[in-house]
């Protein structure tokens, strides 16, 4: 053994107990797991008083450009993620041509940003697992993004797929499984993902389904009919025969207050009647992504060009308006916008970068004129490339869906942007220091499952997210009685407090509170792939 973590209270992913352990790793193994004072090896860290936990597993990740962007990725590192799963929300950047990869570019840029020369050499699934193979700070796995295979061969636009083009798509999904993707994501309130019929995704998750991946949407509403939207995954699980894992499950807006034991009794429905389900929450009230979202579907049919000329032409302008406003776009959840509770929290453009950390409302008035006329000229202005808080969240929805027995901890962090959502930096620490020391929503060994074993469970991971010997070693050791997250809505980008290490295949990512910089993380990929 290479180096034995002596003393530690062992959480060790199960939900069992904490025990007091010696445990023993040797390269990227853990060797042994005993009681205190039976394992030796050259380096011995006293840990006499923490807890020692197999590293957290974020299932809901977009980091997709900045782990490769910036290396060191210390927003996930300095909370104690070692395993995240990209490729969200049915948009991501492979399967691509050179076409819709400069598309992506634009639509994601405030997701991800679009970082100036960044070496984009990739195109396929396959091709983008190796380049994170290179290295990384953490491990990746991926979902091959329905938006992204629709973009691909059907275009931006609104109309089901013809039998040839739906052949096609099923035909990326199988080649991106077999590459080493673990399922299928979609984004059904984003173009071009949202234009696909529910026989569409039933036969998109066919194919995932029967190559042991699964599926995790982003579904058509968090906002008014959101319990029709949850249902409607369900049954394409259903028909599909592909396990379902749900993102970022929250039941937001008013019409939603209160109304998380609907989607409860809806789940535990489906899961006692047979159908395999997870999903994932982060521990915050508000949401966030990209300003042009909140647009209806049809003002952003065929990409970037279309869109803008929309929105500056002032009849269609006031058709946007009116729908956003009046009646709630698709896009908006189906709820009319309270512009006070949407806040700009990023823009490409320094001429705009007053608008950061003000609502539109607030903003609006400021420059005298509508909210509405705000939103649009900063949609030109920055050619859709600016991002958004959405403050639309409920605390007794939080609690009870994070107490679900299929409950997993997903970040849906954006890490760019002027005041990116502290979730990106605070989410695993949230949990253990909010909702386990001082709410008591969660017993700590019952809290670390879900952020780990659970996680690696609906993944298919069979080494992982446990503290067992012959597992990786992915390990994170923290204080129960200080570990908090310190990132804020003012200060974002703040490292987590009370954790001491963070082991990434064996390697210490984090040491004694202190980045090393190490990139031993590596893409992961699906049992049932090719590799």
């Amino acid at each position: 053994m290479d180096l034995v973590i002596r003393g530690a209270r062992v959480a060790d992913g199960t939900g069992a107990p904490l025990e007091i352990r010696d445990v023993g790793i040797a390269g990227d193994r853990i060797a042994d797991v005993a009681a205190p004072g039976e394992l030796t090896a050259p380096r011995v860290l006293d840990a006499t008083g923490q807890v020692l936990s197999p590293g957290f597993i974020d299932m809901h990740s977009h980091s997709d450009l900045q782990v490769l962007a910036t290396p060191d990725h210390l927003a996930k590192i300095s909370q104690g993620v070692t395993t995240e799963v990209l490729g969200q929300d049915g948009l991501s950047y492979a399967p691509v041509n050179d076409e819709v990869l400069a598309s992506l570019r634009q639509q994601l840029a405030g997701w991800n940003d679009d970082p100036a020369g960044f070496d984009w050499n990739w195109r396929s699934v396959g091709e983008y697992l190796d380049r994170l193979d290179q290295g990384i700070a953490t491990n990746a796995a991926y979902l091959v993004p329905q938006g992204t295979v629709r973009m691909l061969v059907v275009g931006w636009e609104d109309r089901p797929a013809t039998e040839t083009e739906l052949a096609r798509m099923k035909e990326l999904i199988a080649t991106g499984l077999e590459e080493g993707a673990f399922g299928l994501s979609s984004g059904l309130t984003y173009t071009p993902g949202m234009y696909a019929t529910t026989e569409e995704l039933v036969e998109l998750c066919r194919v995932a389904g029967e190559r042991g991946g699964y599926y995790s949407p982003h579904h058509r509403s968090y906002g008014a009919g959101a319990l029709e939207a949850f249902a409607e995954m369900v049954d394409v699980s259903r028909r599909s025969g592909c396990p379902l894992h749900l993102a970022h499950a929250t039941m937001n807006f008013s019409v939603n207050k209160g109304k998380a034991p609907d989607l409860l009794r809806l789940l535990d429905d489906a899961l006692d009647d047979g159908c395999d389900i997870t999903l994932d929450t982060y521990p915050y009230l508000p949401g966030a992504t990209y300003l042009s979202a909140l647009l209806p579907s049809w003002s952003t049919e065929g990409g970037l060009e279309p869109t803008l000329a929309r929105l500056s032409d002032p009849d269609t302008r006031e058709r946007i308006r009116a729908e956003i406003e009046e009646s709630g776009s698709d896009g908006a959840h189906g709820v009319p916008i309270d512009w006070d509770a949407i806040e700009i929290n990023g823009v490409r453009r320094e001429e705009n970068a007053a608008l950061v950390g003000h609502s539109v409302l607030a903003s609006a008035r400021a420059a005298g004129k509508p909210p509405a006329e705000l939103y649009f000229d900063t949609l030109i202005d920055e050619k859709l490339g600016t991002s958004c808080l959405m403050h639309v969240g409920h605390e007794e929805n939080v609690q009870a869906i994070m107490r679900h027995r299929t409950h997993t901890g997903g970040s849906d962090g954006l890490l760019v942007g002027a005041r990116p959502h502290p979730r990106a930096w605070g989410t695993f620490p949230r949990y253990l220091a909010r909702y386990v020391r001082e709410l008591g929503v969660l017993e700590l060994a019952d809290c670390v499952a879900h952020l780990t074993g659970r996680a690696a469970r609906r993944l298919g991971l069979t080494d992982r997210g446990l503290v067992r010997p012959g597992h990786a070693a992915d390990l994170v050791l923290f204080d129960p009685n200080t570990v908090a997250d310190t990132a804020t809505f003012d200060n974002p980008r703040q490292p987590a407090a009370g954790l001491s290490h963070v082991f990434v295949n064996g390697v210490a990512a984090l040491e004694d509170g202190t980045p090393t910089g190490a990139l031993a993380g590596h893409s992961l990929r699906h049992p049932g792939s090719r590799r």
